[in-house]
Formats: C-alpha cells, sequence, structure tokens
C-alpha cells in the first residue's frame, strides 16, 4: 500500500491508477476506505480512485505523539494529503465524516476541482449519535478501550440508535472486523481515535465552520439518504442552499452509510456529476 509522510505522521491510501480525472474519497471514524469498495468497483475504469486511510480510528500506523488530530486539524490533513500525493483538480467525495467541509473551512483548496458530499455530518451535527458513545468514553480513562470491545459483538454492530441505523443492510463481518481493530488491539490509535473524539467544538463554532463554506464557487453534488436517521436530511438540502454552485440528489431506501445500501445509484451521480462539470 502506497503512503505519504504528512505533519501528523504517514498516511497510506489505495489508488487504483489509470488516467482518468481523480476522485479523492473520504471515509467516516472507526472505518477506513473499503467503506467504498463498491462504489470504487464501478468507477475504477474510467477514474482514478483514491481512498486515504484517514487517523480516524481505522487506520493501522499510529500518528506522532504530538499530531493535531483535532476536527480542524484533520481538515488541514486532508489538504497535506492532497499535495504530498501530488494531485490535482481532484473531485473530494465524502460520506459520514464532514472532512471536506473542514477543508474548505480552514485550508486550500486550490487542487480541489469539485465536491461530493454524500450523507455526512454538518452544520451542529458533530458528532452524531452513533459517535456519541465515543465522545463520551474519550473523556474517561479505558472509555475507549471497553466500547471497542463492545464493538466486538453482533447484538452491538446492528443495535438500533447506533451502527444498525448507519445502514440498511449489515455490513459483512470481515469488513467490520478489519476497521475496528486497530483502535481495539492498538493504545496509539485509541490515543488517536481520542484526539478527535474529544475534539468537536461548540455548537457556535461548528455553525461558524459551516458559514464559511460559502467561499467553495465550484460544482459540489449533496447525495443524502432520504431515510437517514444520523445525518437529517434537512442538512443535506440546507447544503445545497448554503454553496453558491450545488445541486441536490436524494437517495431511497438507503441511511447513512449510502455506498453500502445504495453504491449503483451513487456510482451514477457521481460519474453523471464529474462528467458534466
Amino acid at each position: 500500500m502506497p503512503e505519504v509522510e504528512l505533519s501528523a505522521g504517514t498516511v497510506e491510501y489505495t489508488d487504483t491508477g489509470g488516467r482518468g480525472p481523480v476522485l479523492v474519497f473520504l471515509h467516516g471514524l472507526t472505518m477506513d476506505g473499503t467503506v467504498w469498495r463498491h462504489v470504487v468497483d464501478r468507477l475504477r475504469d474510467n477514474y482514478r480512485c483514491i481512498l486515504p486511510t484517514l487517523p480516524l480510528g481505522g487506520h493501522r500506523r499510529p500518528m506522532n505523539q504530538d499530531a493535531d488530530l483535532s476536527l480542524t486539524g484533520l481538515g488541514h490533513l486532508i489538504g497535506e494529503f492532497l499535495e504530498a500525493a501530488d494531485l490535482h483538480e481532484v473531485t473530494l467525495v465524502q460520506n459520514d465524516w464532514g472532512g471536506a467541509q473542514m477543508l474548505i473551512a480552514v485550508g486550500s483548496v486550490d487542487r480541489v476541482a469539485r465536491l461530493v458530499i454524500t450523507s455526512s455530518e454538518a452544520f451542529e451535527n458533530y458528532p452524531p449519535r452513533p459517535a456519541r458513545p465515543l465522545s463520551v468514553a474519550a473523556h474517561i480513562p479505558g472509555g475507549l478501550f471497553l466500547v471497542m470491545q463492545a464493538l466486538r459483538l453482533r447484538a452491538v454492530r446492528r443495535a438500533p440508535g447506533g451502527w444498525g441505523w448507519m445502514s440498511k443492510r449489515p455490513v459483512p463481518k470481515e469488513v467490520m472486523d478489519a476497521w475496528f481493530r486497530p483502535a481495539t488491539t492498538n493504545r496509539q490509535v485509541r490515543r488517536d481515535l481520542g484526539k478527535y473524539a474529544r475534539s468537536v467544538p461548540s455548537r457556535t463554532v461548528l455553525l461558524e465552520l459551516a458559514r464559511r463554506s460559502e467561499r467553495f464557487e465550484r460544482p459540489v453534488l449533496i447525495v443524502w439518504a432520504v431515510e437517514d436517521r444520523m445525518m437529517p436530511v434537512d442538512h443535506g438540502r440546507r447544503l445545497a442552499r448554503l454553496f453558491p454552485d450545488a445541486r441536490f440528489v436524494g437517495i431511497t431506501d438507503s441511511y447513512t452509510l449510502i455506498p453500502e445500501d445504495q453504491p449503483d445509484e451513487l456510482a451514477r451521480a457521481i460519474a453523471e456529476f464529474v462528467d458534466s462539470t
């Protein structure tokens, strides 16, 4: 797996190669790029797909001890990654975690040509309900260890109000095992995850960061699960009104993890958006 050295540490990534338009996919908390596997399978023949493993708990390489892994620090880190990997005219695609908005709010978007936001954290919805136990546990000694141990259990993974509301269709066990293994087994990865979980700012600051998104004037596609129980569909429509050049697409029969529930529709929407802009 290729890797780049950033200010926070070593970040691994997957690169499908090819000479087509560059798509960079961002994953959510305690996941990695495999959340996009079905979408990438449908796009890789015509697009170069790049999937960094961000230090959000699913990463295998712990970050430097002094790394800034706050919400805004990770926004800067995305910009660093695009530069270190020498990527240009990027279509930045996110799901679940609101990292792309943080890049727009605090960093440079010179390398970003387009933005695709699928059901994600937005406005004051940091963290959404599934991540709240992690946020609380991060403030308690040993708390994150206990949460990750609980996530070994299928009943916890599919519990209503938690991961069970992230996708309508169960994520395969082997995929979730790989997502959760780093923070379950590695104390330094839990340290990194805890830094992020304890960093979420106040509602006032979150709304100010969202307001700064208005400065991104390039094309934006908002794809939202209309039945989403974690990321209110109204947030998707508000984002579409916030950006100067945005379009909104609603997806049915899906929860937050649209790449799991509706990869065909999502891949089609991304391709049509990139090709038309």
